[in-house]
């Protein structure tokens, strides 16, 4: 049993909100139901008498007590915490360690020891860190800075999600680390003091900077300061902002921390802070005397051809100058960040991909054509960050589509069905348009074709359309017209799913059983889909390929049960759609899937992207729906069938 198991149980729990059953959780980890019920169990011992996960005939739910549970420290002697332990004590020793008393030390065979030097080497990986073994033996071999990005994996392993907490960050630095308890005073400070520079401080990356400097004041407290001086990023040695910051820093370092940081230290932190969490505030002339250096022409040159690239793929709104312009701003800092290997981790990344499959999608593009244009790596949480500004400049021109149109009726009485009218738009002019007002007692029904009906009278007939309200409008009419016009926005994007997979769906593209597949991981499998429909002449060896290529740059595991892999560029001769059905679940990405559906699409099919793609997402976004699925789908037919009666409800 495993505290990181757990603690997906846990984070699921707490995500859901809901009652969720044995067996959808079992599926999500693959274990089985009973190890289920041994991990609720443990994750509730964390905070006795307090209740972590409460128990059910309808299955399992968060408890008061769950966020508190995954915050709690773990037993010292589990395998996450032992391998912490490893590293600061490596980290710490010029002349490395004795494996034999490190052993005795933890209270492990020699032989765990050899096993957890191991994990050793599997965190090393981009730190510019080499493990040395010799007799009896270990050491690591590398600089201060490299050993610091070592640290800052281990805390953001330990963190939720990429959420700063400090009793996680502690147990990363050792419960010695420098003033712990001050890093909430430190943090509040900095940011009003950024504030007065003119600068907006982006809450997402705070967490981070705030933990780079935690690692910074521990380090330095031992007498490890970062070697050398750091350059600051090009175009700024010239402007007072990166000296402004690094005195800031400096100043509560000292005040907050008790610790005097190097000079090495300080432009180092501040080199973060400005290409992390700040920006000025406004777009235009805000904060002149401390604005950032002109947009590198280049870099803005790059970021426009590929965001017209995607827009183009697409077919989305977001070729404008000002997205173009924060997105370059973005870059450029993200350009200083790969520089300094110190990328931000994004708290929102999982609920982005899920939620927002198609905007995620054009993110990926763009991060793609970034890293080849540019030449730099983008991790998923940098590419949730291109995502949140994808989404915004979506947001802002899709408002007008998602307008429903409404009629009110309401018998005219003086100015009554006025104030009715004034009071509908006030309330609830986000979500509808009033386009026509009834005023007679005996209207034509039949007449009214908007997408709603408000009416103060009773209808003929009753309808899903058609909401009774009170002359006077009350808080229980606005939740029912808004209840009414969800639900006829979801019945109208499931009804196009349904139309466009009837289209799509390959039946001698099905497979039930990917354990063989999934041996080879999610190259295996999209081999075995993609070969289905390379018999058909629907794509060629190319586009598993490339769909494999798309898989390596961010996970295409959009919900805790479903994979949808293809390839960037919409090349199959028409659009088609492989189906694996996985029970129980197979390994994808960070976490497992049940469904793995392989899309090729067409260059026509351009327009029925967004359909599928999104709404395809959504239905495999509800356990209750993928377990029925799943369970009942063993042939094409029977897939075919369960997957229409979900999408008709």
């Amino acid at each position: 049993m495993t505290r990181a198991r757990q603690d997906r149980v846990l984070g699921l729990l707490l995500r859901d909100g809901d009652w969720v059953t044995a067996s959808a959780l079992a599926d999500a980890l693959g274990v089985t139901p009973r190890s289920i019920r041994s991990y609720v169990t443990a994750a509730n011992a964390r905070v006795v008498p307090g209740v972590a996960v409460e128990s059910g005939p309808q299955g399992y739910r968060a408890g008061a007590d769950a966020a508190a549970a995954l915050r709690a420290g773990g037993d010292s002697g589990t395998p996450r915490d032992r391998l912490h332990t490893l590293v600061r004590t490596l980290l710490d020793a010029d002349d490395g360690v004795d494996v034999f008393e490190t052993a005795d030390a933890l209270h492990v065979s020699p032989a765990t020891l050899d096993a957890d030097l191991a994990r050793v080497r599997g965190l090393l990986g981009g730190t510019e860190l080499t493990l040395e073994r010799s007799a009896s033996r270990a050491r690591l071999r590398g600089t201060e800075g490299a050993q610091r990005r070592l640290l800052s994996r281990l805390a953001h392993d330990e963190m939720d999600a990429g959420s700063f907490d400090l009793a996680a960050l502690r147990r990363t630095l050792g419960e010695g680390s420098v003033g712990a308890q001050a890093f909430g005073p430190f943090k509040t400070e900095l940011v009003a003091r950024l504030g007065e520079l003119g600068w907006f401080v982006n809450e997402f990356g705070i967490a981070d900077v705030v933990m780079h400097i935690a690692i910074a004041a521990d380090r330095t407290a031992r007498d490890r300061p970062l070697d050398g001086s750091a350059e600051p990023p090009a175009g700024e040695a010239e402007r007072p902002t990166q000296s402004q910051v690094a005195g800031i820093i400096a100043e509560l370092s000292v005040r907050h921390l008790g610790v005097r940081l190097g000079s090495a230290d300080l432009q180092h932190l501040a080199t973060l802070v400005l290409t992390r969490v700040v920006a000025p505030d406004g777009h235009e002339g805000a904060a002149s005397g401390t604005a950032p250096s002109t947009l590198d022409p280049e870099v803005e040159a790059v970021v426009r051809e590929v965001v017209t690239a995607a827009a183009d793929e697409f077919l989305v709104d977001i070729a404008h100058d000002d997205f173009v312009a924060r997105l370059a701003l973005h870059v450029q800092n993200l350009l200083h960040r790969a520089r300094e290997q110190a990328w931000s981790r994004n708290p929102l990344t999982r609920s982005l991909k899920s939620t927002y499959p198609m905007i995620f999608e054009v993110a990926v593009f763009i991060a793609s054509r970034l890293q080849q244009r540019l030449g730099i790596p983008l991790p998923d949480d940098e590419i949730a960050y291109i995502a949140m500004h994808v989404g915004g400049r979506l947001e802002r021109s899709r408002r007008a589509d998602q307008l429903l149109t409404a009629t009110i009726v309401c018998p005219g009485y003086y100015d009554l069905h006025e104030l009715l009218r004034s009071s509908v738009d006030r309330s609830l002019g986000q979500a509808i348009e009033v386009v026509g007002v009834e005023t007679r007692a005996d209207p034509d029904w039949s007449s009214i074709d908007t997408d709603l009906v408000l009416t103060t009278i009773d209808p003929p007939t009753a309808s899903d359309r058609i909401v009774r309200i009170q002359p006077f409008l009350t808080d229980g009419d606005v939740e029912r017209v808004q209840t009414a016009a969800g639900r006829i926005r979801r019945s109208r994007r499931l009804a196009r799913l349904r139309a466009e997979l009837e289209r799509y769906f390959e039946p001698s593209a099905f497979v039930r059983g990917l354990d063989d597949a999934a041996v080879a991981g999610e190259e295996g499998v999209i081999r075995e889909l993609g070969a289905l429909l390379l018999d058909i002449g629907v794509i060629d060896a190319e586009y598993i390929e490339r769909t494999i290529e798309r898989e390596r740059l961010s996970s295409t595991a959009f919900t805790d049960a479903l994979s949808v892999p293809h390839a960037l560029e919409m090349t199959a001769s028409r659009t088609a759609i492989a189906i694996g059905i996985a029970d129980p679940s197979i390994p994808w990405g960070d976490g497992r899937v049940q469904v793995v559906a392989l899309v090729a699409f067409s260059e026509n099919d351009r327009e029925a992207f967004q359909t599928v793609f999104e709404q395809f997402v959504e239905v495999f976004s509800e356990r209750e729906s993928v377990q029925r699925i799943v369970r009942r789908g063993t042939d094409f037919n029977a897939f075919l069938d369960e997957l229409v009666a979900v999408i008709d409800g």
